[in-house]
C-alpha cells in the first residue's frame, strides 16, 4: 500500500478520493486550509497548509509516494504545486482535472463550445494552462484526469467508460460523472500506471 498525499482534501473532489484510498488501504495525509472536518479517523494524518506557502506545503508533502492534488486552478497555479512536490522529492503527481480543456466530437474544445457558462470559464481557462504546463514538465510522473462536463454527487457504482482527450458522453447525450466514481478512476490510476505523463478523462 502506499502513503498518499491529497492536497484539497476536504473538498469535494478531495473527499471522495480520500475515502477512496482509504478503502483500499493506503494512508493519507490529509492536507486542507482547514481539516477541522475531518476529525480524527484511522489511517489519517491530517495536517492544516497554506498550498500557497511553498515551504509549509513542501513539508507537508516529503516522505510521500504520490501526491494527489484538487486544488482550485483559478487561485492554485501549477508551479504553487510542482515546485514544491518536486523539493519533497516526490515523484508521482495526480491531478484533478477539469472538463473545459476536453475535445468535442466536431472538435474544438469544450470551453470554447456555446453556451459555456461564464461562473465556470476562470477555472476551466486556467485549467488548461495548468495541463499545457504539466505536458512541458519534464521531471514528474504525472497524470491529469478530466472529468465530464457534470461533475456531480452520486453514487459509487464503479461503473464507468474512460477516454483520452475527447469529452465522453452517455446514451442519452450526457455527459457526466459523481465524485465517487471519479475516485475510483484516479485510485486506480495510482494503483496501476496506465497514463504516464498524459490526461485522459473518465465518464459514463
Amino acid at each position: 500500500m502506499s502513503t498518499i498525499a491529497i492536497i484539497g482534501a476536504t473538498g469535494r473532489a478531495g473527499s471522495q478520493l480520500l475515502e477512496e484510498a482509504l478503502r483500499r488501504g493506503h494512508s493519507v495525509t490529509a492536507i486542507a486550509r482547514n481539516t477541522a472536518s475531518l476529525g480524527q479517523r484511522p489511517g489519517v494524518v491530517a495536517k492544516e497548509v497554506d498550498v500557497l506557502d511553498a515551504n509549509a506545503l513542501q513539508a507537508a508533502l516529503a516522505g510521500h509516494d504520490a501526491v494527489i492534488s484538487a486544488a482550485h486552478f483559478a487561485t492554485i497555479p501549477a508551479s504553487a504545486i510542482l515546485g514544491p512536490v518536486k523539493q519533497a522529492g516526490v515523484k508521482r503527481l495526480l491531478v484533478v482535472g477539469g472538463a473545459g480543456s476536453l475535445l468535442l466530437p466536431g472538435g474544438g474544445k469544450v470551453i470554447d463550445s456555446p453556451g459555456f457558462p461564464e461562473e465556470y470559464r476562470a477555472e476551466a481557462s486556467a485549467g488548461g494552462v495548468y495541463l499545457d504546463t504539466l505536458r512541458q514538465e519534464r521531471d514528474l510522473d504525472w497524470t491529469f484526469l478530466s472529468p465530464s462536463a457534470e461533475f456531480v454527487e452520486g453514487d459509487r457504482t464503479g461503473k464507468f467508460r474512460l477516454g483520452q482527450d475527447e469529452l465522453l458522453i452517455d446514451a442519452q447525450g450526457r455527459s457526466w460523472i459523481t465524485f465517487a466514481d471519479f475516485a475510483i478512476a484516479m485510485i486506480d490510476e495510482l494503483e496501476n500506471p496506465q497514463h504516464s505523463r498524459q490526461r485522459f478523462t473518465v465518464g459514463y
